[in-house]
């Protein structure tokens, strides 16, 4: 099959090497615009994901025994596609998710990348042989593919967080049944379009379109599935984490921040401030490695706040689509009307309110509204809940020692920033933030598609995403001794 329109207006399932319809249908709406219908989207239920799940489990052998060169050029195809359609299936990711078209077309560039990469690794599977303490054995160390992997991923990169999991799941073996969120069901299907055309076995990746309740939760507990990967919120990734492992599956969890970026009186201002704003309030804020706390050291808290209000005023919120946008829409309705909800509660708890956070009329009806900024005390629920959206709040630090103490002042650990021109205190940060991805002088959201992703605390569980550690994850170690005969 080929089809030449990832603008389709029917999305279905990839399942056994056939697409299908669902039980019910589901609609795909643009968030900037809600009158522009994206598509309609088929719906699994339990007894279409139970069948996904079967034809995986029916090709993991097969697959698992498949050479390296087959898996590296499978997914060399994937990758090298996606990279030459970045353009068209970004302004999907634009046109369903809301990200503007800049920041969508990047997104679709990583993903191809990432599959190019993994296209690598497929061909790099490490190993070891060595030596035994006893005369004439010797031994071998290898890793075999899980399994059956169930991948579960949220709406707010529908491209690349499907691929840096996609990716390395068929390039160590396993065999893969795939559900997306429900807000972004087409480039879900855009991307199992082309995975369909690969030359993967039939059963080897499977789409099953639907709800967490009926598809995610028949994923997790099947006792077919061997190892699960999610991300998304942290009550449904602890809910799954307690389902999965009492049947001893294995369990990734990737399920937010509450980011802090540290800026120090000797930090340059105003570049700063540029990284604040980026990490914040690009992609709508809807990311969880955005810094919606922002921790500024007294001697430049009352300049930095003037320059964040007057730059976080300035944004151009408007349709995805459109020239010169900077801020997208929120997701959907529900997400507006939670990160107003925050709003609210940072005035009702006596936060300063700067600026924003108001629901924004547009020339099209969508989920518009203006970015959000207060100055908050560490008690504050804006200055402890992670949002996700386009809400961020300043907290007043007294010196070094306290804005380190305020950062690490969370549950959450997914990553940490600090701008700084003191090589003492950013080698000093770097060690003692308690985050698994700190970034000096850089906004903490932006990472590369090669190297390892993932928090401590309540941000993360299990081994990391992405680059040469995903490894760790997809594979399991195998010790083989040898006698000579």
């Amino acid at each position: 099959m080929r089809s030449d329109d990832t603008m389709a207006t029917h999305f279905k399932h990839y399942i056994n090497g056939r697409w299908e319809t669902g039980v019910t249908l589901g609609v795909s709406e643009n968030p900037s615009d809600l009158a522009d219908v994206v598509g309609e989207f088929a719906r699994a239920d339990a007894a279409q994901a139970e069948s996904a799940i079967r034809a995986a489990a029916d090709a993991r052998e097969a697959w698992a025994h498949s050479t390296p060169q087959r898996r590296a050029e499978v997914l060399d195809f994937i990758g090298s596609e996606v990279l030459a359609r970045k353009d068209e299936l970004g302004a999907l990711l634009a046109r369903e998710e809301g990200k503007t078209l800049p920041e969508a077309i990047g997104e679709a560039a990583r993903a191809g990348q990432i599959f190019k990469f993994f296209a690598g690794e497929a061909l790099r599977i490490p190993g070891e042989k060595l030596a035994s303490v006893r005369p004439g054995v010797e031994v071998e160390v290898t890793r075999e593919p899980v399994g059956v992997v169930g991948l579960i991923a949220p709406w707010n990169f529908p491209l690349a967080i499907p691929a840096w999991k996609i990716a390395p799941a068929l390039a160590y073996g396993n065999t893969v049944v795939f559900k997306p969120a429900e807000l972004v069901p087409g480039c879900a299907w855009a991307l199992a379009e082309i995975i369909s055309r690969s030359g993967l076995p039939a059963g080897a990746f499977n789409l099953v379109l639907g709800s967490g309740r009926r598809v995610g939760q028949t994923i997790v507990e099947s006792p077919l599935v061997d190892a699960i990967s999610f991300t998304g919120s942290v009550p449904v990734g602890e809910a799954l984490l307690a389902t999965a492992t009492a049947r001893r599956a294995r369990v990734q969890l990737e399920m937010g921040g509450k980011n802090p970026l540290v800026v120090l009186a000797d930090a340059a201002l105003e570049r700063a401030v540029e990284h604040a704003i980026q990490g914040a309030f690009y992609s709508t804020g809807q990311r969880c490695t955005a810094s919606s706390r922002i921790i500024v050291e007294a001697p430049v808290f009352d300049r930095f706040a003037s320059l964040m209000r007057q730059r976080t005023a300035a944004l151009v919120v408007g349709h995805a689509l459109e020239r010169g946008t900077q801020i997208g829409p929120v997701v959907s309705a529900d997400q507006l009307a939670q990160d107003l909800s925050y709003v609210d509660i940072g005035r009702s708890e006596g936060a300063e309110w700067l600026c924003g956070g108001e629901a924004l009329e547009r020339p099209t009806r969508g989920h518009y509204m203006s970015p959000a900024l207060f100055i908050a005390q560490p008690r504050h629920r804006i200055a402890r809940e992670e949002i996700f959206g386009p809400v961020a709040c300043l907290i007043r630090a007294d010196d070094y020692e306290h804005a380190l103490a305020l950062a690490n002042d969370t549950p959450f650990g997914l990553c940490a920033g600090i701008c700084t021109d003191s090589l003492a205190r950013a080698t000093h940060f770097k060690r003692h933030a308690q985050a698994g991805m700190v970034m000096v002088n850089l906004p903490t959201a932006g990472v590369d598609p090669h190297v390892p992703f993932g928090g401590r605390k309540a941000s993360s569980h299990g081994p990391r995403e992405q680059g040469r550690h995903a490894v760790e994850f997809y594979t399991t170690v195998k010790t083989a001794y040898v006698q000579a005969a």
